[in-house]
This record gives C-alpha cells, structure tokens and sequence, in this order.
C-alpha cells in the first residue's frame, strides 16, 4: 500500500504504536494516534515521534469518527482483535494491520522471526550473536525490546532482522512472512486473552503461513502441538530438540537458524560458551550474607516458572504473582514442593493471590505482599545462608508495573539497596 498523504490511525501509544506513527511519517503518510489514557500519561511516549505537529491525537478514550476517518488502522499489541476500535475500522472496510505487519510491507530485507510461549528473547538475543559472529549485520528488534518498525527504513541495512514475536502481533498479520520462522514451544498463557488454547494456537501459527517452498520453519520435535505444523506447512522443515539431544533447547534451536543460513557449527558453539544470558532471565544480582538473590522477572507463564525452578538450585525463597492471565499453577505442585521452602505472593490482584493459594497451600508457607520492597526485605529477613531468593513471578506486571523490565529493573534496586 502506497501511504503517501494517507491517514494512518494508530491505535495505541505505546513503544510499537509511536514507532509505527514515526514509520508512517517517514513514508509521506498522516498518522493519527487514539489512547485510551488520558493525554498527560502518554506526553512523554509522544515526544519520541518525529514531528508531533504533524499528527492528530485522541486522548482518554476512542471514538468511531476518529477511527473511521482512516486509510489503514494500525493496532498495538495490546489493542484486543476484536476491541471496539478494530471494529469499527473492520465495519468501515478499512484494512486493520499489526505493527509487524505494517513494518513487513516495508522490509527488503530476509526476517528471521521467533515465537513460542517461553525461551523467545534469550534465542532472538543468540540468534542475533551468532549471525554477527559468522560475519553478517543483524538488526534484533521485535518484542525484545524495540519494534520493528523503527528499524525497516534505517540507512544502516542489515543482512538479517531478527525479530522476536508475540501472539498478540501474530493476530493481525496478513502478507508476513518470515525467512526463517522458529516456533520454540507452546504452553498455557494469555488465556486473559485468547478465548481458549486453540485460539492462542492459531495465532501463534500465523508466523508460517505465508511461507513458501523457499523459507523455512523450524519446529521443536518434543513439543506435540508444534510438531502437529510440520504437516501442515508449505515451507521447509527442521527440527531442533530431538530424542536423544541434550543441550539446552533454545540453543539446539539457534544452532539450527545458523546452519540455515550458512553459520558453522563451531562458531555458533563458541558464542554459546561465552553467552552470559540476557537481562531479567535468571540474572544473577548479587550475593549477600551467603544468600543469591536472582532476577526472574521475564517469568510470566507457568512454563518459564517451571524452568527457572528446575535450573535454580534450592532451597529457594521464591517472589511470585502479579497479574492474572488465567493459568493452571498447580501443575508445578510437586516441584514447588522440591525446591521452594517460601514462597511469597506478591500482587496486587485478589484473584492471582488466590490462584496461588489454591495450587500451593498445604505444600509450601505462603507470605501475601502486595509491595515490592516489603517482599524483598521479608525474603531477605527470612533467608538462610546457601539459599537462593529468587522473583520468578509466573505473571504479567501490570498489577504494579508498566512492563517486567521495570518490574526486574525494581527487584534489583531494592537488592542493592539491602
């Protein structure tokens, strides 16, 4: 779509909606952007778009005239697919895209993109090491930190994007498609905002389904659901974490994208050895009186909390809760009841405190907080020397903070703090 004089209505003023407005202005097109937050609560994300005069700005809720009065919409991630706003547009015929979607149309470039319900920011962050590593000039963008839009007309071509993609940007695209697609796993999560697992499914598919016999998907061979895909796909298949194979799945899966695209063996193992994890993914903050205190706080799901129980050596005071997202916690019952000796419950919601006394009392003490640095300095009273503390929420941030970064960002103050 040529977007020369068009308006652009972007729903949204978050991190992707901004950078989805400046793309729109680089390209002669009129953004528009509509926020249901009031105007002084997205003042600040405002001033990072290029020339603000420019564009037309609805604050403290949406209306139907405001998005009907558009050539495109363009939603958020956090813009629900059938949220009023994307209803109307849709009423109107008016073609409503992704931000990926949006910043796809614009690429010139080979995408690698990621998914899957754990493990996607630490295999975009080796994929992106790997491919600098073998010598080609990588862009890592995405749900990892910055959106993808921002980068697709930047002087400064890369040879691959790497891109990490969440279920909620997968609902709206429509010609996307990636070179390399990677789907990692699929577990319970968002079912605050999928009707139902198949439905969260569907959208995670969506990252291969303009695929051609040229590109690739690269799918986990332990994981049923995923493998269901190799069946179903017109591109070509590889399969990473097969029987028998013992490294770390989110490596077996990069190790997998670099020999697609040329990367040798020992140079991708080379950058696995030397790879010190990525920030909020089990970080390593500091040790205390014989007590390590762990940031976890890219935890939001009940897989990412299995796995950093299972990789973190006990007896452990775990920080957990947050927002809701409908999940079943008392599948980690039995090892929870292995490795953590305290656990305690730090929300601001009464239905996710709930949900963590129902699957964990009778197996572990549960302590409620509903503060951060109330919860902190409770573990720290409480912890013994050779025990770990360790915030691996299992839940989104939005009861207390604006994402989990911050979220992490605040654990770690307060432990340097102690």
């Amino acid at each position: 779509m040529e977007l020369k004089n068009k308006k652009v209505t972007i729903i949204g003023a978050a991190r992707s909606g901004i950078a989805a407005a400046t793309l729109v202005q680089q390209l002669g097109g009129r953004p528009k952007i509509t926020d249901a937050k009031p105007l002084a609560a997205i003042e600040q994300a405002l001033a990072e778009v290029g020339d603000r005069s420019l564009i037309d700005i609805e604050s403290g809720g949406h209306t139907r005239g405001f998005v009907t009065d558009s050539d495109l919409v363009v939603a958020s991630p956090g813009v629900k697919r059938d949220a009023e706003p994307v209803r109307w547009a849709q009423e109107a015929g008016i073609p409503v895209w992704s931000e990926i979607e949006l910043a796809w149309r614009y690429c010139k470039k080979p995408v690698i993109a990621v998914t899957g319900s754990n493990g996607k920011t630490t295999t975009v962050t080796l994929i992106a090491r790997v491919l600098e590593a073998g010598g080609r000039k990588v862009c890592l963008c995405g749900n990892v930190g910055t959106p993808f839009s921002r980068f697709v007309l930047s002087q400064d071509t890369p040879d691959y994007f790497v891109v990490e993609i969440s279920s909620f940007q997968l609902e709206l695209v429509e010609t996307f498609r990636p070179r390399v697609a990677v789907l990692l796993n699929f577990s319970q999560n968002h079912l605050d905002r999928h009707a139902d697992m198949q439905e969260y499914f569907d959208a995670k598919k969506r990252i291969c389904m303009n695929q051609t016999p040229e590109d690739f998907v690269v799918l986990n061979a332990r994981d049923e659901m995923v493998c269901r895909l190799a069946g179903e796909v017109r591109s070509q298949v590889r399969l990473f974490n097969r029987e028998g194979e013992t490294r770390n799945p989110d490596h077996l899966a990069v190790l997998e994208v670099a020999r697609i695209v040329g990367v040798p063996d020992e140079v991708t193992l080379r950058v696995f050895e030397t790879f010190p994890g990525v920030e909020h993914r089990l970080e390593k903050v500091r040790l205390l009186n014989g007590v390590e205190y762990i940031n976890d706080s890219k935890s939001t799901t009940v897989e990412s909390g299995r796995w950093a129980l299972s990789n973190v050596p006990g007896p452990i005071i775990l920080l957990c809760g947050g927002h809701d997202k409908g999940m079943d916690y008392s599948v980690l019952r039995e090892l929870v009841g292995k490795t953590v000796r305290k656990m305690i419950v730090l929300t601001r919601e009464e239905v996710a405190r709930q949900s963590l006394h129902q699957a964990f009392e009778g197996v572990v003490p549960l302590e409620d907080q509903s503060d951060m640095e109330a919860a902190v300095r409770s573990a720290c009273a409480q912890a013994r020397h050779g025990e770990k503390v360790l915030l691996s929420p299992m839940f989104a941030s939005f009861d207390m903070f604006t994402n989990f970064e911050e979220r992490g960002r605040v654990f770690k103050e307060i432990v340097n703090r102690l």
